[in-house]
């Protein structure tokens, strides 16, 4: 699972530009993440201020 910081995230659009799927999206001022996401991690990865973790 896949947990998004909305008081962390800065609203880049790092994550969303990485996600292979395209399961991340920006609206408005939050993030939302759908279910196609795959959890491969690459968001957490590339987040700039870690407003993204991986949940096991």
């Amino acid at each position: 699972m896949i947990s998004v910081n909305r008081y962390k995230c800065g609203y880049c659009g790092a994550c969303v530009s990485v996600c292979p799927v395209g399961a991340i999206e920006l609206v408005e001022t939050w993030i939302e993440i759908s279910d196609d996401c795959t959890e491969c991690g690459i968001c957490a990865t590339v987040c700039p201020i870690g407003a993204i973790e991986i949940l096991k």
